[in-house]
């Protein structure tokens, strides 16, 4: 029996070992459902949404039920501690009083609206910490394939270094080589292994990156789907501005809460209004003295009318005004600086288009130099010194034409995050 659970563990845990699979999509799916930023952002937004219903139920009636009982000195009064001095009589009573709100005058209408604002401003918010979530999801998806793309070539480049070092010990061994030639391939060699050892490295840091954008707890390996190079960026930047003018979930955001600034403003400067109420209360004595009835019943109107609170009000006004006059700066600022950054990610877009074809012109390039440096290193007519530039040069164009492509898709992915169209 032991021999068939331990049988049994190893293919499972070879499964449980084995990289997890996806495409971005997959990624982007995952990280909306699982990153608790994304989460805590969604409940805060959805608390937000309950305001709006907390200040609004003014408007609807109050009722509430009483059960009294007293035993006292039958005609006595309340003396101290008030103006008034009702009688007190001994008396066990139940009843309900109902209240209702008539007017401010708008003020509660102010503060609902206000709230409401600042509701879709969290919502706002919500969705721009989803789009940092997703821009974070690209950058680490691309940064684990470009980090492979690497990691493959400084596997290539240590065979070939390695091969080339092989030869020119068994040449040196032969007094055909000098040890000046072995000492330059040597350090070819190690160089490559340290450029191996940083990719490795590079592998696992972006990795983790992506599990935690994925709200993966534990350190995740990966098997990333290639995805197909987006278009061209647009010729020019323009209509991209415009774009991010009306999508950005920041912008967005910040508009809401100038709205609320300026309702809670309005609000504040209805404070000098009166407010009107309404109440009502009824209710049976079954037990009491004779002073006191058997049933009661009672209605009224009441009006609160504000005369003088040192200045209060007048200091809560002026502070609402100015602080809507400070978002709707606050609205200029964030809109001066969104433009800044779409013209930056535009334009690091065009490079990196631009840069697909230059790297791969490098690279062949490279190859031939290669080539020609080998040919001449073999014949006598080279030195190590040129070999091993020439090795040099081959091993930075790889890097460059294999990093290209991910570049210019992290930089494409930048770029439609600054739009808002990365949601």
């Amino acid at each position: 029996m032991r021999r068939f659970v331990s049988a049994l563990a190893v293919p499972l845990l070879a499964l449980a070992q084995a990289p997890l699979s996806l495409t971005l999509k997959e990624a982007e799916k995952i990280a909306v459902q699982q990153n608790p930023r994304i989460n805590s952002a969604r409940f805060s937004a959805a608390a937000a949404g309950e305001i709006p219903k907390e200040i609004g139920s003014v408007y609807q009636p109050a009722a509430f039920g009483s059960i009294t009982g007293v035993g006292a000195a039958d005609g006595t009064r309340i003396a101290a501690g008030a103006l008034n001095n009702p009688v007190i009589y001994s008396r066990f009573a139940t009843g309900i009083g109902v209240s209702q709100f008539v007017t401010d005058f708008g003020r509660t209408g102010h503060l609902v609206a206000a709230s409401k604002e600042r509701a879709n401003a969290g919502l706002e918010a919500s969705n721009a910490t989803r789009a940092d979530i997703l821009l974070d999801v690209n950058r680490a998806y691309f940064g684990i394939l470009r980090a492979k793309a690497v990691l493959h070539v400084a596997e290539q480049t240590v065979s070939a270094r390695q091969l080339v070092a092989d030869q020119i010990h068994a040449l040196a061994s032969n007094a055909l080589k000098s040890n000046l030639d072995v000492s330059f391939a040597e350090v070819n060699l190690q160089e490559a292994k340290l450029m191996l050892a940083s990719a490795r490295n590079d592998v696992k840091s972006w990795e983790a990156q992506l599990a935690a954008a994925l709200g993966f707890p534990n350190e995740t390996e990966f098997s990333l789907a290639d995805e197909p190079l987006p278009d061209p960026p647009p010729s020019t930047v323009g209509a991209l501005l415009g774009e991010a003018i009306r999508n950005r979930p920041e912008l967005a955001s910040i508009r809401f809460v100038e709205q609320a600034a300026l309702s809670n403003a309005k609000a504040e400067r209805a404070l000098s209004y009166p407010s009107v109420s309404a109440i009502a209360s009824a209710g049976l004595v079954p037990a009491g003295v004779a002073a006191v009835p058997s049933r009661y019943g009672a209605a009224g109107l009441n009006v609160s009318i504000p005369i003088f609170n040192g200045g209060l009000f007048a200091a809560r006004r002026s502070e609402a005004e100015l602080r809507a006059r400070g978002v709707a700066e606050d609205v200029k600022d964030l809109q001066y600086r969104v433009a800044r950054d779409v013209k930056v990610a535009y334009l690091n877009a065009v490079t990196g288009y631009e840069r697909l074809s230059l790297t791969q012109k490098l690279l062949e390039q490279a190859e031939m130099g290669l080539k020609l440096a080998q040919s001449r290193y073999d014949l006598g007519l080279g030195s190590i010194v040129e070999l091993s530039q020439a090795q040099l040069n081959l091993t930075s164009a790889q890097i460059a034409n294999t990093t290209a492509r991910y570049d210019y898709q992290t930089e494409f992915s930048t770029l439609r995050y600054q739009i808002g169209a990365l949601r």
